[in-house]
């Protein structure tokens, strides 16, 4: 027989539960999307060493396709993983507060390490490599194709695709870098 006892829930207690499971989600992502930075450039090094051993230059454009994929998901994580702070800076701890009659701020931390010196340069430091990894990197090996002496029209067409995919790519990432 279940006792229906609804004393012990309070909208303080969700919004708790709630912040935790946002905490959790947040760390996974965050483990995530650094393991794809290293997941990408150990991709990258065994096709290139695959493309030097067999000698076929259009081996190389595997690269920016792998480049796409995991870039994409690198910034989608990354964009999630912002908007749980931004949820629990802007929502979530002023409603906590509120209930609470809190003087101070609600999970200080989410606006804390925003304000910290040297913050805009990790942040720009970090572009750059997340820009050599999903945009540098892809454009070094399109262009090493390019140059290569054999050309069939469907794969420079490819390689073409391929570049304009990694502008936007490229783009993507310079535009959530202003946040």
């Amino acid at each position: 027989m279940a006792v229906n006892s609804t004393d012990d829930v309070t909208e303080s207690k969700i919004l708790l539960a709630e912040y935790a499971c946002l905490k959790e989600e947040q760390k996974t992502r965050i483990g995530f999307r650094d393991n794809l930075l290293y997941f990408t450039l150990a991709a990258a090094t065994a096709v290139v060493a695959v493309a030097v051993q067999s000698g076929q230059s259009r081996v190389l454009l595997s690269i920016p396709a792998i480049c796409l994929i995991l870039g994409w998901t690198y910034l989608v994580n990354d964009e999630k993983i912002s908007a749980i702070g931004c949820y629990v800076r802007d929502q979530l701890g002023p409603r906590l507060g509120e209930l609470a009659s809190a003087q101070d701020t609600v999970f200080g931390w989410e606006v804390y390490h925003r304000n910290v010196a040297g913050r805009s340069t990790r942040k720009r430091l970090q572009t750059a490599v997340d820009l050599f990894t999903y945009l540098g990197l892809p454009m070094v090996c399109a262009a090493a194709f390019w140059c290569s002496p054999t050309h069939q029209p469907m794969v420079v067409l490819t390689s073409l695709i391929q570049t304009l995919a990694l502008a936007v790519l490229g783009w993507q990432f310079l535009r959530r870098a202003e946040r």
